[in-house]
């Protein structure tokens, strides 16, 4: 998770951005906190997807056999 610092940071360049005043050193910057972000974000979500199973309203496991495999590479012992 990044932390509020950076994440106040991603959102002043992108105001600057929008404004149209960044200078060439914040926008390498902002490129590498967004990339830093989204690499945040994926890593959550993969975290997210190791733990779900879908289930039918008739209360039967319908998880996609691709997640199941996923899931089953990931597994922590």
């Amino acid at each position: 998770m990044l932390s509020k610092d950076r994440l106040n940071r991603i959102n002043e360049l992108a105001r600057k951005s929008k404004a149209g005043s960044l200078t060439e050193e914040e926008k390498v910057e902002q490129k590498e906190l967004r990339e830093e972000y989204l690499k945040n974000v994926r890593k959550s979500f993969k975290n997210h997807l190791k733990s779900m199973t879908v289930i039918d309203p008739r209360g039967n496991d319908v998880t996609p056999e691709k997640l199941r495999q996923y899931q089953n590479r990931n597994k922590k012992h």
